[in-house]
Order: structure tokens, then C-alpha cells, then sequence
């Protein structure tokens, strides 16, 4: 059916038009879509004209949102399967977006058996087969080049649960050796833990060390928006990202003239 797919999204594409101002306003305002060359950046916005065709973006708790708002979180959204496809993110159909922080509630057990009702405010949420919620306030940070990019980190969740729960362990490419995923992941998931324990100061949000499936995701986020921070830090989990996503952020930021660092 891959030719059916092929001539469904040739047929979308000549079809769909995508503003240039929304394009402007809502993707090229983050350095890593700005840094990218003709050929990647012609291939994210037939990416983003899909994925708008395919999922709906709409807001919640008062928020209208405007065209370059949703062009901001598809392009972000689609920056993580530029290389890939957009068959990455199928079997689920919306995004909400709140205009800050939302309240989630959840229940659990513990070990003694009690169960307790949780509300916790929160800036995104990802369902294994259901929707991406994300706060439209801290959307707008990740265009501050500071490693923080909620999209990023709900989406990299998203491909993560590809292959079931969110574990930081994606599907992973013909090639790719699983267990050198494992070893470089849970190695430097083990050193970051004990650095963030230590009360080191990290360029990598400390959050990383609240679970596995976390350190992936926002490691993602820094891989995509300071790519320079995990190769200081995190050589080997950096060229592991670079070959899952196929992409090398730091290299383009470089050759864009974005950094003065060396890459190693």
C-alpha cells in the first residue's frame, strides 16, 4: 500500500496550500527549523501540511488558536520525523493546546494498598493512543534557545510509545544495534541520576532523572534545540539520537553559523 500512501499525500499536497506568513511567524521563529538547508526545510513543510491535514489542533480552556500557532507545533512536532516519516505518529488524531498550565488527575495505589487521587499542574502530556496536550506558554519558550521545548519533549514520548509504554527505548532502525542503545542510554542515565543527586549543575534539565522514558525525551529536546550541551556532556547519546533521527543539529547549527564551538 506504500504506493497508495505516495499518491494520497502527492494528492494533499497539491492541493493544500501552507500561508508563508504562518510559515514565517509560526516555524522559522526557532533557530533549529531556521537553521535548516533548502532541501530539510522544503521536506518539514510538506510534513507540516500533512500533519495539519491529519491531526486536528485545537485549543482548550479559552484559547483560539491562530494559523502560525498551529504551523508552530506541527513544524516542531514534524522536526523529529524530518528524516523519518510521518507514519511515526499514526494511530492517534489531536492535539490540545491550553493557554498555560493545565491541571491533570490521576489515581494510583500505593504499596500498602491505599489509593490516592493526584492533580498535578502540567505543561504537556502525551497518551500512548490518544491525544498530545501541551500548554501554549511554554510552547512559546522553546523558541528562547535554552533546551527547553515542550513539543519536543511530548513528541519524543510519541515515538517512544511506538512500540508500547514510554521506556527510552524507540523503535529503532534497521542497523541500529539495540544493545549499544541500551549501554550508552543506561550509562549516561545512571551518571546524570548521580550528578543531579549531587546537586550538580547540569545545562540538561535535571527532570531527565525522573525516569528513563524522561532522560530520552529531554534529551531529545536538548539534541534538537542545544545539540552543542549533550555532545559536551553525553557524547555517545548524541550519535545515538543522530542515527534514530537522522539528523546532526549540532552540524547544522555550525554550518548555519549558529555556534562557534567545535564539534569533536
Amino acid at each position: 500500500m506504500r504506493w497508495f500512501t505516495g499518491w494520497r499525500r502527492a494528492r494533499i499536497l497539491k492541493r493544500a496550500a501552507l500561508d508563508e506568513r504562518s510559515w514565517r511567524a509560526g516555524a522559522l521563529r526557532y533557530p533549529f527549523i531556521a537553521a535548516l538547508p533548502p532541501a530539510e526545510a522544503a521536506r518539514l513543510r510538506d510534513w507540516v501540511v500533512l500533519f495539519l491535514h491529519e491531526k486536528a489542533v485545537h485549543g482548550a480552556g479559552g484559547l483560539e488558536l491562530r494559523d502560525e500557532m498551529r504551523v508552530a507545533i506541527a513544524a516542531q512536532a514534524c522536526m523529529l520525523i524530518c528524516n523519518l516519516d510521518l507514519d511515526w505518529y499514526r494511530g492517534w488524531h489531536e492535539v490540545i493546546v491550553y493557554p498555560d498550565e493545565f491541571v491533570a488527575e490521576y489515581e494510583y495505589v500505593d504499596e500498602d494498598g491505599v489509593a490516592h487521587v493526584v492533580r498535578e499542574p502540567m505543561s504537556g502530556e502525551s497518551w500512548q493512543q490518544g491525544p498530545v496536550i501541551l500548554s501554549w506558554a511554554d510552547t512559546e519558550e522553546g523558541a528562547q534557545g535554552t533546551g527547553y521545548n515542550v513539543v519536543i519533549h511530548e513528541f519524543a514520548h510519541k515515538l517512544d510509545m511506538v512500540n508500547g509504554g514510554a521506556n527510552g527505548f524507540p523503535p529503532l532502525h534497521a542497523g541500529m544495534d539495540p544493545r549499544r542503545w541500551s549501554q550508552v542510554f543506561e550509562a549516561a542515565y545512571g551518571d546524570f541520576c548521580r550528578r543531579v543527586e549531587a546537586g550538580e549543575h547540569t545545562e540538561i534539565d535535571p527532570y531527565a532523572a525522573e525516569h528513563p522514558s524522561e532522560f530520552f525525551a529531554v534529551l531529545s529536546e536538548a539534541f534538537f534545540d542545544t545539540p552543542f550541551a549533550v555532545l559536551a556532556q553525553y557524547p555517545e547519546v548524541y550519535r545515538e539520537l543522530a542515527s534514530f533521527y537522522r539528523q546532526d543539529p549540532a552540524q547544522r547549527l555550525a554550518a548555519a553559523g549558529a555556534s562557534d564551538g567545535a564539534l569533536p
